[in-house]
């Protein structure tokens, strides 16, 4: 028996194989922040909120300058980036009383990695519903774990009465929506640290979907403190509002709320170099849509759109582009910007790439990994797509250098349009629709390839619908 066949045989016994070793399964965690605008970092352009961890993650990573989110609200943003589509083929299209539907139907890609041996949590916002009492839903839908909000509207407070654990409801007491004992943001980064160390010796997906800077103005004091001598903000009459908190000192809270986010993104890297995973895990940071103008906050207190028009419910660039910051030691090299075209739902294809797991067949998506590695040929998009159900309806698309919006869609059968160059118009300030009669028309007929029909769309125009007919989509008022 020769040498070689009596290695072979011990190294069989001994459970070796002469295969090629393989190489670990990276972690991925997906930080998405909640209203975030595209011009609220310093490293997107912003002057006076700091940010510090941010920019240094796009300094030691890579920038995307031309990322979108996947709608101009949570809801269906955030049900894009896990099913893999755009709003033109998810089931949940629109903010309101709508849920992903159970399995097999609205597959979501964490599913896909739970097949492969990784460990996936959800902690923070969830994206499978915009309101949801089913605590337990996200563990149906391919998270291990989950804590935190299933409804979008108890989202809007930073002191809940309670959160959701694994189906199981953690109750605050002290806890009175607008003020407690128990800053719910402090409760999600405690879970999400912890979760990290739990599963540093496994591969782990991690979505942690902050609440800020959404909705109410509600900062820790520490964070306020540091902005007051800065912005020497006059203190706003006192004042009661019937949802939101009421802060006095709106520009304050708002900045303290963003480098309070700023200062957690850095807790979760820290944490991966305190554990030594960090070259061997993926970090991604966006928002779920534009800038807000909710809860006392105004965009242009901060020109948190940036140079770009519109926010939060436009279908404008300011309502969908986002920051993107991707950050990999090791793997993806500092300081790049990349100007790729890419959406939410390019995540599914380029996290099933990255970790083996298996292909989407229905994605509108594309793998992002050659722009991430740097090398290979990065497929392109021809177009990005979008379509909004609220304010009578809007639809938009993304080709090339055009970028054509509908205003109406749901109530009108020829409804207005708008087509701007991006290219020498980034801010859309000159609509050039009535010189280009031939691109709206190309556009038009892409668009309408792009757009499947939902279930809970029965009727599209006001003239083919009954008086009394509702969009399931819009929030059922409470009977007294």
């Amino acid at each position: 028996m020769s040498l070689y066949r009596v290695l072979f045989l011990l190294m069989s016994f001994a459970g070796f194989s002469l295969q090629a070793e393989k190489v670990d399964k990276p972690n991925i965690i997906y930080i998405l922040a909640d209203d975030l605008g595209y011009g609220d970092l310093g490293c997107y352009g912003q002057k006076v909120i700091q940010t510090p961890r941010l920019d240094k993650m796009a300094a030691d990573g890579l920038k995307f300058t031309q990322h979108y989110s996947g709608s101009t609200v949570c809801g269906p943003s955030r049900s894009t980036l896990l099913m893999g589509q755009h709003t033109g083929n998810i089931f949940l299209r629109g903010n309101g009383m709508l849920q992903v539907r159970p399995n097999p139907a609205d597959m979501t890609f964490p599913s896909a990695l739970q097949k492969i041996g990784y460990s996936t949590a959800m902690i923070g916002k969830s994206g499978l519903a915009c309101n949801s009492d089913d605590g337990a839903l996200p563990n149906s839908k391919g998270f291990d774990e989950f804590f935190g909000f299933t409804s979008h509207t108890q989202a809007h407070w930073y002191f809940p009465t309670y959160l959701w654990d694994n189906g199981k409801k953690v109750e605050y007491p002290s806890n009175t929506l607008h003020d407690g004992d128990d800053y719910s943001s402090d409760r999600v980064m405690d879970r999400a640290l912890s979760y990290i160390e739990s599963k540093k010796d496994k591969p782990f997906f991690l979505h942690l979907a902050f609440q800020i800077p959404h909705a109410s103005l509600r900062a820790k004091e520490e964070w306020k403190a540091k902005y007051r001598p800065i912005l020497k903000e006059k203190l706003l009459p006192e004042k009661k509002h019937p949802h939101y908190s009421y802060e006095r000192e709106p520009k304050t809270t708002f900045a303290a709320m963003i480098s309070y986010m700023d200062d957690n993104v850095g807790k979760v890297l820290d944490k991966l170099k305190e554990l030594d995973i960090d070259k061997k895990t993926l970090v991604i940071f966006a928002s779920d849509n534009g800038a807000m103008q909710e809860g006392g906050h105004k965009r242009d207190s901060f020109d948190s759109n940036g140079e770009l028009r519109g926010g939060k419910r436009d279908l404008y660039e300011g309502g969908v582009r986002t920051p993107c910051i991707a950050y990999w030691p090791g793997t993806i090299e500092p300081g790049r910007v990349t100007d790729h075209l890419s959406a939410f739902w390019d995540i599914s294809p380029t996290v099933r790439e990255l970790t083996g797991a298996a292909e989407q067949a229905d994605t509108d998506g594309i793998s992002m990994v050659p722009t991430l590695l740097g090398k290979g040929n990065q497929k392109k998009h021809k177009n990005l797509y979008w379509e909004f159900f609220e304010q009578g309806g809007k639809r938009a698309i993304r080709q090339g250098k055009w970028k054509l919006i509908y205003f109406q869609t749901n109530t009108n059968k020829t409804p207005k349009c708008e087509l701007y160059d991006l290219s020498k118009d980034p801010g859309e300030e000159k609509d050039i629709s009535s010189s280009y009669p031939e691109v709206i028309s190309e556009l038009t007929k892409e668009m309408n390839r792009q757009h499947t029909f939902a279930e809970y769309e029965r009727f599209r125009f006001a003239t083919e619908r009954p008086a009394d007919y509702k969009f399931p989509t819009k929030r059922k008022k409470k009977k007294k």
